[in-house]
């Protein structure tokens, strides 16, 4: 079960106008399930998209990058699941090309305005004859008010769906933000997450939604980690319609602070919702670095303590065994770093701990005199922990969220292709 978290229900996820989505099943991998979805965009609606590092990237992220590239108008999304599309050479790169092709058919658009996502199995052909004979349900369903079913529809091993939406007032018109994305396993973007669509009703230029899309990503995706495995899917979207009669060129545009806080909070809330269901998951860890010389090193010790399995594990086990957070930060990379000035601080977060509750495990190059072993037993029995690490060498901060690394991590994955 996650971690502290629930769907959104259907009515909580504001339509964004503009942006159509319908849903249906294609037995793309397993019958009797919802496997394929398609967005339908209006036309004037922008589209920015970043995806992964890796470099056996899938066959539909070379398409998507392909037709971001060549600078048209965007008219529509289509997303399967069940294969990922990866790892399958020529033969993937036709199947995501004859997807864009039967999505144009359909819609009466080109098939460079068509971009095609895939998530699931490595190293399999993607069923294309399937995925193409489900679209004309996918097209029958097309509704402003269906993200709630694309959330559904999107998912692999995640056992929830992950949606959010706010609305801001901006010049006294109401905008809407709302999103979905995927992931449970194979999450350690380096660039955004597995799968993530966010779309607004505001209007912003290509080059500030760009800019926008990475800001958000930096902020959420780019800072959890479940196993640190960067996937060959990963993909993050950014959508702006312009349907809501407000219009940004440039990040100094009066209220732009307001859309921007508003895009980032929600691809916060689904990164973290992401950790919150990661496979096997039983608890929500965050590991905030604080006294860094740059937003870069802190985020390099909180990966190192996020990723590694002796932590993960010591935080499954509720056992204090806190000398493993210290070996992380002291290989993680961090040039010169004085370990006499680090500091690092426990707390419970998910539950009535307060601030003050919070208990400093190390100072001086070792354990703190003040700290008690009953005393971090007791905060690493939360379903929601807080560690704080203080580098003593700047000003800079940046968080990272994980969760622990239990049996059941193992046998989700052990039985993944069965």
């Amino acid at each position: 079960m996650p971690v502290n978290y629930r769907t959104p229900a259907a009515a909580d996820l504001w339509p964004v106008a503009g942006v159509r989505l319908g849903v249906a099943e294609a037995g793309i991998r397993k019958p009797d399930r919802r496997d394929l979805t398609l967005l339908a965009l209006d036309s004037g609606c922008r589209v920015a998209g970043v995806f992964t590092a890796n470099r056996f990237c899938a066959a539909p992220v070379h398409v998507c990058r392909r037709h971001l590239e060549l600078g048209g108008e965007l008219r529509a999304l289509v997303i399967n699941t069940g294969v990922a599309n990866a790892g399958t050479g020529e033969q993937g790169w036709q199947a995501a090309t004859e997807t864009c092709a039967a999505v144009g058919r359909l819609l009466g658009i080109a098939d460079r305005q068509v971009l095609p996502f895939s998530t699931g199995v490595i190293l399999e052909p993607l069923p294309v004859d399937r995925l193409i004979a489900g679209l004309p349900g996918c097209v029958a369903d097309l509704r402003a008010d269906n993200w709630h079913a694309a959330a559904h529809a999107i998912m692999t091993t995640d056992t929830v769906a992950k949606a959010a939406s706010r609305r801001i007032e901006i010049d006294g018109r109401r905008v809407t933000v709302t999103g979905i994305s995927k992931g449970a396993g194979m999450i350690r973007p380096n660039m955004a997450t597995m799968l993530g669509f966010i779309a607004t009703d505001a209007g912003i230029a290509a080059p500030l939604l760009q800019q926008l899309l990475r800001d958000a990503a930096d902020e959420s995706f780019n800072c959890i980690t479940v196993d640190g495995d960067t996937s060959t899917n990963d993909s993050f979207i950014l959508i702006a319609t312009g349907q809501a009669g407000v219009e940004f060129g440039d990040a100094g545009a009066p209220a732009y602070a307001a859309l921007r806080a508003a895009v980032i909070a929600v691809a916060v809330e689904l990164a973290q919702a992401i950790i919150r269901d990661g496979e096997g998951a039983s608890k929500f860890i965050t590991v905030a670095v604080e006294g860094g010389r740059n937003r870069q090193e802190c985020k390099s010790v909180g990966y190192a303590v996020a990723h590694s399995p002796l932590v993960k594990t010591a935080f499954f086990a509720s056992d204090p065994n806190l000398g493993r957070i210290l070996a992380a930060i002291g290989y993680a990379d961090v040039d010169d770093l004085d370990v006499e000035r680090v500091r690092v601080w426990l707390r419970g977060a998910g539950s009535v701990e307060s601030a003050d509750s919070e208990i400093l495990v190390a100072e001086n190059g070792g354990r703190a005199a003040s700290y008690r072993e009953e005393d971090g037993a007791r905060i690493m029995q939360q379903s929601e922990i807080d560690v704080r690490v203080d580098l003593g060498r700047g000003a800079a901060r940046a968080a990272v969220y994980t969760c622990d690394l239990s049996y059941e991590y193992v046998r989700i994955n052990a039985d993944y292709r069965s």
